[in-house]
């Protein structure tokens, strides 16, 4: 008999489905708090003939030792700060060029069944407007971004039954199935990613037959203590160690691209570094493969949640710089992926860190898009945005930054994802054959959705780059105009 909360976790938790990776026993997984803590201390006061070494190892696209991140970590001279922030940027473009990917983030539900005390979706927020979007309403919504010109989004769902897997399929399936006629073409998502609760293995594989992109699932924090702290005992997330071994499950599900990532703000985040870079780990050491993506949120403010302006471990936005290049220099290969929680300001200092992913003309509201609302209300969203700038604006900085953007999805259609995408990656392969399907499927968003004076700067960047395919991969230059002439004339879709 259930009688209690927490035994209603371990019902709809199958502990045998992570205790299995725990070759310690199920009170022990990866992530050891002492050991973190004594790396952090035991390099402490790195010296610079110490650092650069591991700079080196990060730009030969290596993962880094828990020590070499910690020494990273604890670095204090600005001068080698500069270095490191230049290493993260030489980094990035080694392995995936001067591409940066786009996407828009979908909230589906937010009904939810936990009582996070950072969430605004949590149970107890009775202010919170409460909406699970039907079918229809997911379509519209889809047609208003696919009309923006997105190719990717990412789906999100609180954790409540009636966002259970089967509900999470069902609006994967309507999202695939919008086609709406714009320009020249038409627009459509390729490729949808998920963010969502953990699941079981049985679950995971459902979410692969619908063909699925990425699986997110956040740890938060690494830290057991705020941890327990901040997800109330008896919540099904109250169980760390369901959500620390999700990733495990989903690569044991058939799902190629796992995604980790953790809220900084929650605790300190030298330790949340470190604990991504164990992760990271603890999937190459399994599956030969680590995370297709890390990303880094910050927390923001979210309504009647109190615990965001109270908590002491709030990251400044000069820490937040030094975060995201020692994760890159970390797990060299991974994407990283920067939201707009961030304002715009705060964007542009990031993105030449070794970002590869953003999201533009964002909202989280639920039926957010559809709505076309002007303010953020927030009494119907997760948290408040920083970054409410449209998809064209976003796409004309990136251009007049030196990026091209890509829209490409024909990896996920290739059979390159999972060890053969990261194998690429490492190698270098990965971002030369990106380039030419980054040419195609911007050119084809400039033809069908971009303004006049984005559409102008997206032209002068597309000739640097097919100048570029010319010299450094002259074979491929004559396909490459084989197939730019054809999205020139109205073909879509098209990439190597």
């Amino acid at each position: 008999m259930i009688s209690k909360a927490g035994d209603v976790v371990r019902y709809l938790h199958k502990e045998d489905e992570y205790t299995r990776y725990m070759g310690n026993g199920a009170e022990s997984d990866f992530i050891n708090d002492d050991d973190i803590r004594k790396r952090l201390k035991a390099n402490r006061e790195p010296k610079p003939h110490n650092v650069r070494p591991i700079i080196e190892k990060s730009l030969a696209i290596e993962t880094l030792q828990p020590d070499e991140t910690a020494a990273l970590l604890n670095v204090k001279e600005k001068e080698l700060w500069k270095e490191i922030f230049e290493a993260a940027g030489s980094i990035k473009k080694k392995v995936y060029d001067n591409r940066i990917v786009t996407f828009a983030p979908l909230y589906c539900s937010n009904l939810c069944v936990n009582n996070c005390l950072y969430c605004a979706f949590r149970s107890e927020n009775n202010l919170e407007k409460r909406r699970r979007l039907s079918l229809d309403e997911v379509k519209k919504e889809t047609e208003v971004l696919a009309k923006l010109g997105h190719k990717r989004l990412i789906v999100v769902y609180g954790e409540h039954p009636l966002s259970d897997v089967n509900y999470i399929a069902d609006t994967i399936r309507t999202v695939y199935g919008v086609k709406v006629k714009t320009g020249r073409g038409f627009g459509e998502i390729r490729r949808v990613n998920v963010n969502a609760a953990p699941m079981s293995v049985e679950d995971l594989k459902i979410l692969k037959e619908v063909g699925i992109g990425t699986f997110q699932t956040f740890q938060e924090t690494y830290h057991h203590e705020t941890y327990k702290k901040v997800h109330p005992e008896g919540t099904t997330k109250s169980d760390y160690q369901w959500r620390l071994y999700c990733m495990h499950r989903a690569m044991e599900a058939g799902v190629d691209d796992v995604g980790i990532g953790a809220l900084f703000g929650l605790y300190d985040w030298k330790f949340e570094v470190m604990g991504l870079l164990y992760h990271a780990r603890e999937l190459e050491e399994h599956f030969g493969v680590g995370p297709h993506t890390i990303s880094f949120p910050r927390l923001e403010f979210a309504a009647n949640t109190p615990f965001i302006q109270e908590t002491r471990y709030k990251v400044s936005d000069e820490d937040f710089k030094k975060l995201v290049a020692v994760i890159r220099l970390s797990v060299p290969y991974t994407g990283m992926i920067l939201t707009a929680r961030e304002p715009a300001d705060t964007r542009r200092e990031v993105l030449p860190l070794g970002v590869t992913q953003t999201d533009a003309s964002t909202r989280i509201g639920i039926g957010a898009y559809s709505d076309r609302y002007d303010r953020q209300e927030a009494e119907r969203q997760q948290f408040l945005l920083g970054d409410t700038r449209s998809l064209d604006e976003v796409i004309r900085e990136l251009v007049e930054m030196g990026h091209i953007v890509s829209f490409c999805t024909a990896g996920y259609r290739c059979g390159r994802t999972g060890r053969c995408i990261m194998d690429m990656l490492k190698c270098g392969k990965e971002g030369h054959l990106c380039k030419l399907n980054a040419i195609l499927t911007f050119k084809e968003w400039l033809d069908d959705f971009a303004g006049d004076e984005t559409r102008e700067i997206g032209e002068e960047i597309l000739k640097k780059e097919i100048e570029e395919v010319k010299t450094q991969q002259p074979s491929a230059h004559p396909e490459l105009m084989k197939f730019y002439r054809r999205v020139e004339n109205g073909e879509r879709d098209l990439y190597f």
